[in-house]
Parts: structure tokens; sequence; C-alpha cells
């Protein structure tokens, strides 16, 4: 798709003045957009629509009202092209303990169940969010298997992988039929890509997937990649601890986020999921 000035005419904000691409992810088309008052960043996503980003407009909101987010200014879409406009942030450096502290305050956020009030399946990965009063319902039907079904149908699973997840499913169960899950606000997809710190040093959160699950999946997603260091869960065990045993549960919630780049990139990922899958 091309961003013209007819495109850019449309949209519910004054007139652009200058506006060029920039980094954003390799899921959207990002630019800077400068008006005579004010500097934007908006995220396009060529004929999806507005449906695309209305999940992430709603994540927004909902970690906004404890943590730290970019403002939305303007979600929409134009000529079949769905667009999210959020206010610019000049980034800095800053501090992991305070960081730690955000996710906290983040996951103190409780709801009665687990799931969230719709579903997201615009995206490559369709998160099924139907309200769940149990943990282990929520987290094996509506993340771990429909992953698998779904790397089944890309022919990137066997036997083997088979075998084992059904031996970490049990375990799973076993663990969570005598332990309770409080329902927390997660972020849904916690990585080092997806926080940065304002140039005051304030961290920010940014494009976030949320549902209220088990705040330990959260908590996994910063030990797949990287990027998250001790101070990090300093700040965090400060506000509000985390359970002991946790590292005995990580691979459990770390094979989500595995499983969903098996799917999105292919079996470059494999070892990484067959070296969680063979504990079990």
């Amino acid at each position: 798709m091309a961003i013209d000035q007819d495109w850019l005419a449309k949209l519910p904000i004054e007139k652009v003045d200058e506006f060029h691409p920039v980094s954003g992810g390799d899921i959207n088309d990002s630019y800077s957009l400068q008006t005579a008052n004010h500097h934007y960043f908006m995220k396009v996503q060529p004929g999806r629509g507005k449906i695309f980003f209305d999940h992430e407009v709603e994540g927004l909101h909902l970690l906004g009202e404890v943590a730290n987010t970019p403002k939305v200014i303007a979600s929409g879409e134009i000529n079949g092209d769905g667009y999210l406009i959020q206010n610019w942030v000049d980034t800095g450096q800053g501090s992991q303990f305070d960081l730690g502290k955000m996710v906290a305050r983040v996951h103190q956020s409780h709801a009665q169940k687990f799931g969230l009030d719709h579903n997201f399946t615009a995206g490559k990965l369709p998160k099924i969010n139907t309200w769940q009063s149990d943990w282990i319902t929520f987290y094996l039907d509506q993340r771990l298997k429909p992953l698998v079904k779904l790397a089944t149908e890309n022919h990137r699973w066997n036997d083997w992988r088979e075998k084992h997840f059904l031996a970490l499913c049990d375990q799973f169960k076993h663990y969570y039929a005598t332990h309770q899950v409080q329902p927390s606000l997660l972020h849904g997809d916690l990585w080092a890509g997806n926080f940065m710190f304002e140039t005051s040093g304030r961290p920010m959160l940014i494009d976030p997937d949320v549902f209220y699950g088990d705040r330990e999946l959260d908590i996994a997603m910063t030990t797949v990649f990287g990027g998250f260091y001790k101070d990090f869960y300093s700040g965090y065990n400060s506000v509000y601890p985390l359970e002991s045993g946790l590292e005995k549960r990580l691979p459990w919630y770390q094979l989500n986020y595995l499983l969903a780049h098996l799917n999105l990139f292919g079996e470059t990922y494999g070892p990484m999921v067959d070296q969680i899958l063979e504990k079990y």
C-alpha cells in the first residue's frame, strides 16, 4: 500500500505536514506523523480494517489504568486499511527495577475469571479468550492446544512431540488441581521489544495482547528471549512477590511462546520447543 496525502487527509487529526516510515516491528507498517502542533506515531495494517487494532486499543486502556502506556489518539479504517495513532514517545534510559514494579502493579489488577470479553482472531495466531473459572481449562484448551493443532496443520508436529506434550499437560493438570491461581491482568506479549523508557526514565509498556491469566505466564515470556535483568525481578518482587517453585513451572509457560514462534517462523524454533518437551 502507499500512504499519500489523500490517505492522510482522511485521518481525524489536523493536517499532516511531514510523515515518514519508522521501525515498528514486522507486523505493521509504522510512521512518524508531524503536524503543526503535534508529533504522532501511527501503525497501519494494510487491508485488515479497523478490527485489527481494536484489541490493542482495549489493551492499552486496561494497562493504562495502572501503568504507563502510549496515549491512544485515534483508531479506525481508511480504504480498508486499519490504523492506530498514538502520541510520539521520545526514548531514553531507565531503571529495570522501576519496570519490574510497574509490571507487578499490572498483575495486581485482578478479575473473577480467566480470559477477556472478546476473542482476537484478526492476527495470524487466533486468541480464544472465552471466560473460564478454571485455569487448567483456559490454558490448555485455549492457548496450548490450539497452537499444537496449528503446528500439526503446518506439518511442524510429530509423534514424539505429541507424546511429550501430553505428558507435560498431565503434569500441569496434576499441579493446578491443588494450587489456586488468581486471574491477573497480563500484558500478554512481554518481551524486551515491548517496553521502553521515556527520556524522563519512566518505563512504558507497549503493544499489549491482554487477557486475565496466571501472572507467571508474563514472567515466563521475560525469560525466553532475554532483555530482562536481575533488577527487573527485584523490582517486581518488591511489590508482588512471586511464589516459590517458579523455576519448575516456567517451562509450562515458555512453551506457549515457543509454539507461537514455531507456527509463525518455522522449524528454526523446533529445537527450543523440543528442549522443553524432552523434560516430560
